[in-house]
């Protein structure tokens, strides 16, 4: 079930839309559980996936190969992102200057989006946004949101995810999430936790008790 968390309270909403964001480890099953509370009258805003369009356009590739070298262009010509991540999560410097360049063009998405689903009265809408607590480019984002929920599951559980679906070596997550704020600090800045562990269908039953219990 999922639980409040005691360390802020509930947020007060601001109009006709609700705006949550979800938060959670790598593999933890964020775009799941977003999904699931947007249901089929709300609206998802996916971080990864604006990302993937900043990181595609012609001026990001430009100043990707003058930032990384050649390298950081496929022979494709798309972007060779595991050669990028091998880089940034190596180099506190190097993931600094890459996030400079991508979350305030992925804000200026979103925000524009945010405000078309709310000018439609949108009922629920979900931020899914990997670093929104920690980078002050989206700040801008987090004042609006009025229900931080975080999913929660265990760093072996998201291993052997990560592994599966991704293909990634044991510890890659780790190694990604050292470079990012302590989930046990996302986990007390939000307003609900779900267990995320079991089945799909304990995760619906799970979401839909939270709307339920926000009565959205």
């Amino acid at each position: 079930m999922p639980t409040h968390s005691p360390q802020q309270a509930e947020a007060t909403p601001r109009g006709p839309s609700r705006v949550f964001a979800v938060l959670g480890g790598v593999a933890s099953g964020k775009s799941t559980v977003s999904r699931l509370i947007a249901g089929d009258d709300g609206v998802v805003l996916s971080g990864d996936a604006y990302a993937h369009e900043v990181l595609e356009a012609p001026d990001t590739r430009v100043w990707l190969e003058q930032t990384f070298g050649p390298e950081a262009i496929g022979s494709g010509g798309r972007v060779d992102r595991g050669f990028l991540a091998g880089i940034v999560f190596e180099d506190p410097e190097q993931l600094s200057a890459l996030e400079g360049w991508i979350h305030p063009r992925v804000r200026a998405r979103m925000q524009a989006d945010l405000e078309d689903a709310r000018a439609r009265s949108v009922p629920r809408i979900v931020l899914d946004i990997p670093l929104l607590m920690e980078s002050e480019a989206l700040s801008g984002l987090r004042e609006q949101v009025d229900h931080l929920v975080f999913v929660e599951v265990s760093l072996a559980e998201r291993e052997r995810r990560a592994g599966a679906q991704r293909g990634w070596a044991p510890g890659e997550v780790a190694r990604r999430e050292a470079a990012q704020m302590p989930l046990s600090e996302k986990r007390n800045a939000a307003h609900f936790v779900i267990q995320a562990s079991g089945t799909l269908a304990e995760l619906e039953r799970d979401v839909r008790a939270l709307l339920q219990q926000l009565g959205v």
